[in-house]
């Protein structure tokens, strides 16, 4: 079975930590992209591996794009 991999931009806090925690609940590998505040990715990865779910956090400025190459290829 392949396995689904989830990329939540800004997904440190708000809403995209909502979906972060949500995707991982319905099964999916999740990236939780920051921009600054690592302990608050790092908290959302915390609570999702604590409920048995699989996510790492990344940090990159999506309006960079040598971020966003790096973003991509770690969570690849």
């Amino acid at each position: 079975m392949r396995q689904r991999v989830m990329m939540v931009t800004g997904g440190s806090r708000g809403i995209g930590a909502a979906v972060s925690r949500m995707g991982a609940a319905e099964g999916w590998t999740v990236c939780v992209n920051y921009t600054r505040d690592e302990a608050a990715a790092q908290s959302v990865v915390a609570s999702i591996q604590d409920s048995g779910g699989r996510a790492l956090a990344v940090q990159a400025d999506v309006s960079v794009e040598a971020d966003v190459l790096r973003l991509f290829e770690t969570c690849d």
